[in-house]
């Protein structure tokens, strides 16, 4: 598939939201009926794809959704610190399940499999390939590999490890840009102002995760805002 056969099939999703529907790895919402139902409730909110985690999630959604599919699997590796997409074989089932678009990490960390292997399969499966990136040179080498879109999602996460309510990387996003390629904002975006600032930047389209599907995040943000503005000494306490 080529650029301009790839863009086409973006369309859909420019100027968009896409939904990350992950909940917490062994939490209460941690199963696939309750994948599908966020994935489900994301479309009838108005998202424009899903990005959905697991060969299993993804066939089962394909079966109920027309929207486009983002199909990562993440996998614990004892060698290596890659766990989106590290494999071909999860590039396989993802294709197979009905992923449209399949991520990996395309960071040049220690890894199973180069990135050029894995974006080389998901070209043979027929998907579109969107490189996972956390600094300027991954999407440089993506963008050469043949990747159709360059994601900021690893920003923060790979190489250094940002603070926990650390603002999304706006100046990635400028440069990736600058790169005549789609690019889709992901990573610390938490906010429609944040959001909003991502397409200003230059994103093509947005992916939201935490902030809509992971109820103890949600939770945990408010929690601790409230907490730290109760025990503020500017906080007036009237006396009953």
């Amino acid at each position: 598939m080529n650029m301009a056969e790839a863009d086409n099939k973006l369309k859909g999703i420019r100027g968009k939201v896409v939904v990350s529907c992950q909940p917490v790895v062994a939490g209460p919402m941690d199963s696939t009926a309750i994948v599908i139902s966020l994935g489900l409730a994301a479309e009838a909110g108005g998202a424009s794809g899903l990005r959905i985690e697991s060969i299993a999630s993804v066939r089962s959604l394909r079966k109920l959704t027309t929207l486009p599919i983002i199909g990562i699997v993440k996998r614990s590796l004892p060698d290596s610190k890659v766990i989106i997409t590290p494999l071909l074989k999860d590039v396989e089932g993802l294709a197979e399940a009905g992923a449209d678009i399949i991520a990996y990490d395309a960071t040049q960390r220690p890894r199973p499999v180069p990135t050029h292997r894995i974006v080389e399969r998901i070209h043979e499966c027929g998907a579109l390939a969107m490189a996972d990136c956390a600094r300027i040179e991954d999407g440089r080498q993506a963008l050469a590999e043949g990747a159709h879109i360059l994601g900021t999602t690893l920003s923060g996460y790979a190489y250094l490890e940002a603070p926990e309510n650390s603002p999304p990387d706006l100046n990635l996003i400028q440069e990736f840009a600058k790169m005549d390629i789609f690019v889709i904002a992901e990573g610390r975006i938490r906010t429609t102002i944040e959001a909003a600032e991502a397409i200003s930047h230059g994103a093509d389209a947005v992916v939201v995760g935490s902030a809509i599907t992971r109820v103890e995040h949600i939770t945990s943000w408010f929690s601790d805002a409230i907490a730290e503005a109760f025990e503020s000494p500017v906080n007036i306490v009237k006396s009953l």
